[in-house]
């Protein structure tokens, strides 16, 4: 067992929430063991001003923390999985993904009690543009004001606006413990979550066998195969920020169902699919979902939004 393990994590009021939850884990587990905590400033934690769709999405909140990985400064990274991009650096991997939070958004207004409730032409933030798509194919009226920041930021910000509402994620709200915000849960069939949304991920260095033992506890194996079912649909279809793919995952009796979509940035083109099959066979399904999508439509989105 090792001596120390150094924690990397983003400095963001939530990435430190999950970077400390992580070290709360393996402290229980590992008591013998100095945890040490290291905060790390991303590219996407720098540039504030712009739309992440703007900026590019390759490891915009995981690079930095994955060079400190590789020259070995520290021993794990702590991510939020939505965040890390499908194809990892070489020699490093996901040692551990944790419990899955409610992967589901939010809706959050100091005015409306949900998405219904909304007047024609009402404004809501968001900052993603698979957020931005599915609310417009709901109601083409919506007029979508873009956000950046943190938690904390956005929430100052649509209370100090004249915005209608803002969408968030369900896992961070949680975890920051302001869910007196949550005025809806926003059904799948409205908005599709982001690919691994509500999961925590510890990457390390894949020939770091100690560390990589030692994280094998935190390691939930239904948020895994969901994973790799995501991920692997998210590879297929090549999205990110800069394209809206929505996925969601369920598990019962060994079965992983998928429902997927991809859709113009406008929302006047939205196609979606479904399928499911034995859990063991999560990569393959992400993958055969990912070029269903393709095959119907989504591979023209694409052309056009590149």
């Amino acid at each position: 067992m090792l001596k120390k393990i150094v924690i990397g994590s983003r400095g963001s009021d939530l990435a430190l929430w999950q970077s400390k939850w992580v070290i709360s884990q393996l402290e229980k587990i590992y008591p013998q063991t100095e945890l040490k905590l290291q905060v790390i400033k991303t590219e996407g934690d720098k540039i504030l001003d712009t739309a992440l769709s703007k900026i590019g999405d390759k490891g915009l909140f995981t690079k930095a923390l994955e060079d400190a990985l590789i020259e070995g400064s520290i021993d794990i990274a702590v991510h939020s999985l939505k965040d890390v991009p499908t194809l990892l650096p070489n020699g490093l991997g996901i040692a551990a993904v944790s419990r899955r939070e409610d992967p589901r958004d939010v809706f959050i207004s100091l005015k409306h009690n949900s998405l219904d409730e909304l007047p024609e032409g009402a404004t809501i933030a968001t900052g993603s543009l698979r957020r931005k798509c599915q609310l417009l194919n709901f109601r083409a009226d919506f007029n979508i004001k873009d956000i950046r920041g943190n938690i904390n930021t956005r929430i100052k910000k649509l209370e100090e606006s004249g915005w209608d509402a803002m969408i968030l994620a369900f896992a961070g709200i949680k975890r920051l413990g302001l869910d007196k915000y949550i005025k809806q849960i926003i059904p799948e069939d409205i908005i599709l979550p982001a690919v691994g949304q509500g999961v925590i991920a510890l990457e390390t260095r894949l020939e770091d066998t100690d560390v990589n033992k030692m994280a094998e506890p935190l390691n939930n194996s239904e948020s895994m195969y969901q994973a790799a079912a995501e991920r692997s649909l998210l590879k297929t279809v090549e999205g990110g920020c800069q394209v809206p793919v929505g996925v969601f995952t369920k598990i019962s009796d060994e079965v992983l169902s998928i429902d997927a979509m991809i859709g113009s940035i406008d929302g006047t083109k939205v196609i979606k699919c479904k399928m499911e099959d034995n859990i063991r066979c999560a990569e393959e399904l992400g993958k055969r979902a990912g070029l269903e999508l393709l095959q119907r439509g989504g591979r023209e989105i694409l052309q056009k939004l590149h």
